[in-house]
């Protein structure tokens, strides 16, 4: 997880939290917690969809990789086995 978070992913989870913290000691556990709870959420719902972003760009970037490398190790292949081709008209 480390590595698909960078540090200023960090800093906002960290001001997030603590903003939320400070909304509920300043409000109270009244009727503007539900308010502040659902901008955290909001805020907690981006993080883990940049997460899931990250994660599946990693998991494409791995497939693409193997898949240059088998494209590559077909074109060897005919190169080697295939007789060359005459350009002659």
């Amino acid at each position: 997880m480390r590595q698909h978070l960078d540090p200023w992913s960090r800093v906002i989870i960290l001001i997030t939290f603590i903003l939320f913290a400070a909304a509920l000691l300043i409000k109270g556990f009244g009727h503007d917690l539900l308010l502040e709870a659902g901008v955290f959420l909001v805020s907690v719902k981006l993080i883990l969809m940049a997460y899931k972003n990250s994660v599946a760009a990693a998991k494409l970037e791995e497939r693409f990789d193997r898949l240059n490398t088998m494209m590559t190790r077909v074109e060897h292949l005919l190169e080697t086995k295939l007789p060359p081709v005459n350009n002659v008209p």
